[in-house]
């Protein structure tokens, strides 16, 4: 069973940076997608970065150009975050899509399997 970690929210005053880090409890095979979402008070999740199969990474327009998204070996997620303003002041959580496939006693077919961090959070405020 796959978990993931976040770390590095905080506090930090407007302009500043932080470096958001989720750890996998192991290392992650045949990984579709990988991203950051994000949910401040009051409002729904939405989606911050991600990749799809590999593909380019998809930035909210809100972020774009301040946040950067990375991985490391498959196993390490990043969102490095500059500029910060309150508006970016959330839960921050990671998450990670993984393909999986059925034991043979249950047809052998596959599915996709999504792994949630518990969330850090990220105060932007003087």
């Amino acid at each position: 069973h796959v978990q993931l970690v976040e770390s590095g929210g905080g506090l930090v005053q407007p302009g500043g940076s932080l470096r958001l880090s989720c750890a996998a409890s192991e290392d992650l095979l045949n990984i579709e997608a990988m991203g950051w979402h994000r949910q401040a008070p009051g409002k729904e999740r939405e989606m911050v970065a991600e990749t799809v199969s590999g593909g380019t990474i998809n930035y909210a327009d809100s972020v774009r150009g301040r946040f950067t998204f990375s991985s490391d070996h498959d196993r390490n997620i990043y969102l490095q975050m500059d500029s910060l303003n309150p508006d970016d002041t959330a839960t921050y959580f990671c998450y990670v899509r993984i393909l999986e496939r059925h034991g043979l006693r249950d047809g052998g077919g596959f599915y996709t399997e999504d792994y949630w961090g518990r969330g850090t959070l990220v105060t932007v405020s003087s």
